[in-house]
Order: structure tokens, then C-alpha cells, then sequence
């Protein structure tokens, strides 16, 4: 359920899932943390996104959500479970986005299918820009979190080697993989200043191939 977008203001915030938090002893959802802990979850999301989850600390993020810092031990306990919850908000948006592009908007082909969900994870704006940071910086610091990343291109990698073989009977699971990759290539051209947007190309690429 969309909640709130304040893209202005540094935030971009779309979706409150029910996925839990403990806070003094108690499971709670997104949904029912109290705004400050929703503050300090997007402020995190938003300096992750822009400087890196090494180059930003719990003092920057209590400073930049102006909360006080026996408040967010209370709600997160460190930086590595504030991380993991990030992280668990991206993985569950695009999860949500993932399984409506496939399942639920049954007007769309199959190829129409794979572009939306290309898109959905190529954009530098979009959800999965922070997990693909993480891949490359936190795994030995932070495994936990890590985690969260590769349970979700596990996922991700499952969702459409099915989707390949509505269209394919002799689809492979590695074509899945495949796609996953000319994502990822194409998340790189887009960091690089220097490069041309070349997302159309790497995808029309991958559909001739496999579709």
C-alpha cells in the first residue's frame, strides 16, 4: 500500500510493508513503527543510496533525521540491522512490483513483461539501485544484510526462469541468470558518467536471444 513520496526533501518513500521490527521485545510491521523509526529507515535508505554504506555512520543518520540517538539504539539496535532493514524495504517493493508485473497485469505479453520488470531494476532511482550497491560493498562487513540481497536475486532468478518457460519449454535456468546479469551490466553503464544509456540495447539483446 503506498504511503507517502517526498522526493524533494531527499526522501523516496513508496511502499510500508508488513515485514517486522523488534522494538523492546516486540515484533511490529512497518506499518506500526512510529514515524520517527520510519524517519530514520528512509533517511538511512536515501544517504546509503547517494554516498555508500561505508562513508555514512549512525551519527550522520541521527543527525540528518534528527533523532536522538538513545532513540534510534531503541529502534534499530546498529548500523548492520539498519542496513538489513533497508534493505529488507527494497527487497519487499520490488518483490510487491515484481509479482503484480507478472501475475496480477495479465493485459501485458510476455515480452512486455520483461521490459517493465528490466526497467523496474535498471533506473539509478528506482529500488534496486541500493541492493546492487550492497553486492559490492557490504558483503564481508555486513553479512546478515548481505543476505537479504542474495535471497532476493535467488527469488528474482526463480520468478522469471517460470516466466521463460511460458514462452520457452526449453528455457534453461541459466537464461534466467542471464537476464539478471544484462541487468546488472546495465546498472553499471548507468554509474558511469563517462558512458551512454545503453539499456534498450543490452535488453533487446537478451529478448532476441531467449524469446
Amino acid at each position: 500500500m503506498p504511503f507517502f513520496s517526498l522526493k524533494g526533501s531527499g526522501f523516496y518513500i513508496s511502499f510500508i510493508y508488513n515485514k517486522n521490527l523488534i522494538y523492546n521485545g516486540k515484533t511490529m510491521p512497518h506499518s506500526d513503527l512510529p514515524f520517527r523509526a520510519l524517519s530514520v529507515l528512509h533517511t538511512s535508505r536515501y544517504l546509503f543510496n547517494k554516498y555508500g554504506f561505508h562513508k555514512v555512520g549512525v551519527d550522520r543518520i541521527i543527525e540528518s533525521s534528527k533523532t536522538p540517538k538513545a532513540t534510534f539504539y531503541n529502534y534499530f539496535h546498529s548500523k548492520e540491522r539498519l542496513i538489513e532493514m533497508s534493505l529488507t524495504f527494497q527487497k519487499d517493493g520490488l518483490k510487491h512490483e515484481v509479482l503484480s508485473i507478472i501475475y496480477v497485469q495479465k493485459d501485458l505479453t510476455v515480452i512486455e513483461k520483461f521490459r517493465k520488470i528490466y526497467y523496474l531494476h535498471a533506473d539509478l532511482d528506482g529500488l534496486y539501485h541500493l541492493p546492487f550497491k550492497a553486492i559490492f560493498e557490504i558483503a564481508k562487513t555486513h553479512p546478515k544484510a548481505y543476505q537479504v540481497v542474495i535471497e532476493y536475486r535467488n527469488w528474482l532468478i526463480n520468478e522469471i526462469y517460470n516466466l521463460l518457460l511460458t514462452t520457452n519449454a526449453n528455457a534453461a535456468k541459466q537464461d534466467a541468470h542471464m537476464f539478471l546479469f544484462v541487468i546488472d551490466g546495465a546498472m553499471v553503464q548507468l554509474l558511469d558518467p563517462n558512458k551512454q544509456d545503453e539499456r534498450k540495447r543490452l535488453l533487446e539483446y537478451f529478448l532476441v536471444g531467449f524469446i
